[in-house]
């Protein structure tokens, strides 16, 4: 499992123009099943992001390369893997 903390480099200005075409990367992710959470941080200063396992840590980085807000400079990714040991059962198929 991978944890992605996004962090705004750009003015919100530059956020709210990217912010559409960022959520279309995040909705096919979605979909895919590689992305299981996201949303962005309170206060919005970034987002958060819970990534599944079966990817290793550069395949992730360079799928979230074509992230529209890091294409274009808008934000920085720290991508930090981690072993999900305990969990709620209903997470069960997700881990």
């Amino acid at each position: 499992m991978f944890l992605v903390d996004i962090s705004y480099i750009q003015p919100m200005e530059a956020v709210e123009a990217a912010t559409a075409a960022h959520r279309a990367f995040l909705d096919i992710h979605i979909g895919s099943g590689l992305l299981i959470l996201t949303g962005p941080k309170v206060p919005r200063t970034g987002g958060i992001l819970i990534a599944r396992g079966g990817e290793t840590r550069e395949e992730l980085a360079a799928i979230l390369a074509e992230d529209p807000f890091q294409a274009l400079g808008i934000a920085e990714y720290t991508i930090t893997e981690f072993a999900a040991v305990k969990y709620s059962p209903a997470l069960a198929d997700l881990i």
